[in-house]
Formats: C-alpha cells, structure tokens, sequence
C-alpha cells in the first residue's frame, strides 16, 4: 500500500483503510485457510477480500474493522467453496477428473494422529460449516460474541447457543476421531485430556 490514508468520509476522522484493514490480515488469512482448507485458495480469497474491502472502503461506516473485514473474507469463502461444489456435482463435467478429498492413509499419518493438533483439525472438517465457522472465529481468532455477531451477520443469541451446539458437536466428532484406538492403551486417560481442552 502506499503511504497516503484514504479517509473514510462517513466513519470517525482520521480512518484509513490502512489502519483498518492492513491490522487484521493475518486474521483473514487465518480464517480463509479453515473455511477453504486450501492454503493457495485461501490465500486467493484474502486477496480478493482485500480488493473488494479498499474498493467498498467508502461504505465503512466505522465500528469494528477486524469484524467487517472478516465478514468479507467469510462470505468470498463461501461463495467460492459453493462455486466448487457446484462445479464438482456438474451432471455435464465427466470428462474432467476430480480431485480426491480424502488421502490414503499412510504411517505417517497414522503417526500424527496422536497430536492433539492433528486431532483437533480432523475433527473440525467433520463439523458442518455454520460450526465450523463460529468455532474458527470464536475460539482460533478470539473474537467476541459481538464481533461473531456481527462477523456472521445473526443475532447475538443465536450466536451463543450455535456456539453451544458447535462445541458438543466437536466433542462428539473428536470421540469419533479417537473411536477407532479405543483399544489402544492409554485411550481413556487421552480422552480425559481432550475433555479437559474441550472445556
């Protein structure tokens, strides 16, 4: 960006996209990699986020940047996933191959799987995405409930008890995740551990 501010007409003097916007890239970055789960596509998304938030800078009433920026990465994921899913279901589109969402599984992979990490994301792709979503803002990003609100554009209530149900539904998917080792010594005390996260 250059060094000149361009001021927001209708928001607080002195607002410049760059001390709006530019503080919450990382965070758009962040959020685009959990909604796309695809580093380059994610990194497409935030920068057409970043288009699209210095071209409609001038509607920027004031508030929350880190929210409204958020809010703009969040639906150009959705709406290309969207695009991506359509394109794959494509009645007409036999003759291109699709790509496999779901890797052998390996030794190195059954190895990462005792990562905390690791379990924890696999057990977030199995979320649906209105979860997966307010999980990502509230408890990766740290946004408040006012923020997600905001973010999400739903009501604040409703951000609470989606919130409730998102995190029982993570922890039913990470007792799913760890099903297939419930034989494996040691299984009871990790889900002890990953009950103690969860909390």
């Amino acid at each position: 960006m250059n060094s000149e501010c361009r001021p927001v007409e209708s928001s607080t003097r002195g607002s410049c996209f760059d001390d709006v916007v530019l503080p919450h890239l990382d965070a758009g970055r962040r959020l685009a990699r959990w909604l796309m789960r695809n580093e380059q596509d994610a990194e497409d998304a935030v920068q057409e986020a970043s288009l699209r938030a210095f071209r409609y800078f001038r509607t920027f009433v004031g508030g929350d940047g880190r929210a409204w920026f958020l809010r703009i990465v969040r639906n150009i994921c959705l709406a290309r996933r969207a695009q991506r899913i359509a394109a794959l279901t494509d009645p007409f589109d036999d003759d291109t191959p699709h790509p496999v969402d779901h890797p052998a599984v390996d030794p190195e992979a059954l190895l990462l799987r005792i990562d905390d990490a690791t379990l924890i994301a696999r057990a977030m792709r199995r979320l649906p995405d209105r979860f997966h979503q307010v999980l990502v803002l509230r408890e990766l990003e740290g946004l408040s409930y006012r923020e997600l609100a905001d973010a999400t554009g739903i009501p604040i209530g409703t951000v609470m008890s989606r919130l409730s149900r998102a995190r029982e539904a993570l922890r039913g998917a990470v007792h799913s995740e760890l099903e297939p080792t419930r034989n494996s010594a040691g299984t009871h005390i990790r889900e002890q551990e990953v009950d103690a996260v969860l909390v």
